[in-house]
């Protein structure tokens, strides 16, 4: 079987597949991250301007921790492919593409000098991150010349001094962080670890104005599913492509990346004039769609649909009283709630159906639960009270996926710090933060079975403040209407309780 490399006779490949190179372009990204999201999404997104001349830079990729996929980047020469698998404007898209735009990886636990080397070259412009949530954090470490800092933000604050050094603080020499964790204000964060570690290792105040001053760190919001390497169809694509590919990402079809930075920036890397869904500005706007009409939708399914005997988030959306709850949580209730402009709704709203309906990505409810308390803090409770505020009742099926959260989280035994929950006769496992597993268990322990045990279990669990940051027994009539559907799930099953609901709901 052939290997993906610049060696490879592209008149050999599949007719599935599109293959294009640009040579002889500089250095202009240093990445930090070679996971699947990143090249899938970012990595992809800069192939795309360099095939229509927007951009014309590759990335060198910088493995962030001590094991990493850099040998096999630069076996294959920094190619992979990015297959594009879903629904898009109700057509069904499969694209397979070699994405060429990585230039080198750099192990900097080997190389070192190389990244400081890189660090100082004229040409670089961005710095693109992907490092995991826990990546953009402070640890404590001491600054040694000519030895790899241990976390990201320190050899980040690293290469910058050089650079600072090597360019005699040159403004023209500062550069621009573009983070993609998933923490809110990424970039403000990034900035003030780089700055606390610049006093702590006592460089010169200069430094600290020169970052301030001359370097951009821009918050961002990123938005598409990446299921990375195909585990389960490595063949198929192997005889689907023509060639072997280890580095070979699937995602979807859908894409969202909004980025606060000034013009200079957006007119630097325009995404944008490329056709790319890349939003510059404010980012709240999009961070509240998002959370709101995509993680809320998901978040009400993960206990009420998987209760009711879903798997996944297909099953959902292809079930008729299941898709019509989520539907009327989404539209009728949720929506409203949402500041932003009405167009930019309906489009947003729109792709999310078609990415519920992918019938490639396998998103399983069971790992969508992964803490659904602290989720539906975030996600769904704004939009409860919002809405609450805003019509002067409760959002019906808001409130009832809050009934079935408090049932998704009853345990039937515990498991060193974890829940066990039941469906049938399947356990799985209720994760949270360990304030909502104690006050979980603490109320489920109490319950007698009778309808004065739901009222005060109700009453328990929302009246912990360490779990919600507020009383909400103090919504209007929140804790009777929790009670009542609780009471309907215990005794009819999730199920009929959602039928009962989504009628009740239709009637009005």
């Amino acid at each position: 079987m052939l290997k993906l490399n610049n060696q490879l006779n592209k008149e050999l490949l599949g007719a599935h597949v599109t293959f294009e190179t640009q040579e002889n372009l500089p250095e202009k990204v240093i990445q930090f991250g070679e996971g699947n999201f990143l090249r899938a999404f970012v990595n992809w997104m800069i192939h795309e301007m360099n095939k229509q001349g927007l951009f014309n830079g590759k990335v060198a990729v910088v493995q962030p921790i001590e094991q990493g996929l850099i040998p096999m980047i630069n076996e294959q020469d920094g190619l992979y492919t990015v297959v594009m698998r879903g629904i898009e404007n109700g057509q069904t898209v499969e694209k397979n593409e070699v994405v060429s735009c990585i230039s080198r990886g750099i192990n900097p636990y080997t190389d070192w000098n190389e990244l400081l080397k890189l660090a100082a070259s004229k040409d670089i412009k961005f710095v693109i991150s992907n490092t995991t949530e826990a990546g953009i954090a402070y640890l404590e470490e001491e600054y040694v010349e000519g030895k790899t800092p241990t976390s990201f933000p320190a050899k980040l604050t690293a290469l910058l001094y050089h650079r600072f050094t090597h360019f005699n603080a040159s403004p023209e020499s500062g550069l621009a962080m573009i983070p993609c964790e998933l923490i809110e204000e990424n970039g403000k964060k990034l900035k003030e670890i780089v700055l606390k570690l610049a006093a702590e290792w006592e460089f010169p105040s200069e430094f600290s104005e020169w970052v301030e001053n001359h370097n951009h760190f821009c918050s961002t919001l990123v938005d598409r599913i990446v299921t990375g390497y195909p585990r389960d169809a490595v063949e198929e694509f192997r005889q689907l492509l023509g060639y072997e590919d280890n580095l070979i990402t699937v995602g979807e079809p859908f894409h969202l990346w909004a980025i606060d930075a000034p013009q200079e920036i957006a007119e630097q890397i325009p995404f944008d004039k490329a056709g790319l869904n890349v939003k510059w500005g404010d980012i709240t706007p999009f961070r509240n769609v998002k959370v709101r009409l995509l993680n809320g939708p998901h978040t009400m399914m993960s206990s009420v649909c998987y209760l009711a005997g879903a798997d996944t988030v297909q099953q959902v959306m292809e079930d008729e009283t299941l898709s019509k709850f989520i539907k009327e949580g989404m539209l009728n209730e949720i929506y409203p709630t949402v500041d932003i402009a009405d167009v930019e709704k309906k489009n947003f709203v729109e792709s999310v159906t078609e990415r519920f309906l992918n019938p490639y990505n396998k998103h399983y409810l069971k790992d969508i639960a992964l803490s659904n308390v602290y989720k539906f803090k975030s996600r769904l409770i704004p939009s409860l009270l919002d809405y609450t505020a805003q019509k002067s009742a409760l959002p019906q099926t808001i409130t009832f996926a809050l009934a079935g959260l408090l049932a998704f989280n009853r345990p039937v035994r515990t498991e060193g710090n974890d829940l066990v929950g039941k469906r049938g006769d399947t356990e799985y496992a209720i994760r949270d933060n360990q304030e909502a597993i104690r006050a979980l268990n603490e109320a489920w322990s109490k319950f007698d079975g009778s309808s004065e045990a739901v009222t005060a279990l109700v009453k328990e669990v929302l009246g912990n403040t360490e779990v919600w940051g507020q009383d909400l027994n103090e919504v209007q009539d929140l804790t009777a209407t929790v009670s009542a559907y609780l009471s309907d799930i215990l005794e009819l099953g999730m199920k009929a309780s959602v039928e009962k609901l989504v009628s009740e709901v239709s009637a009005v």
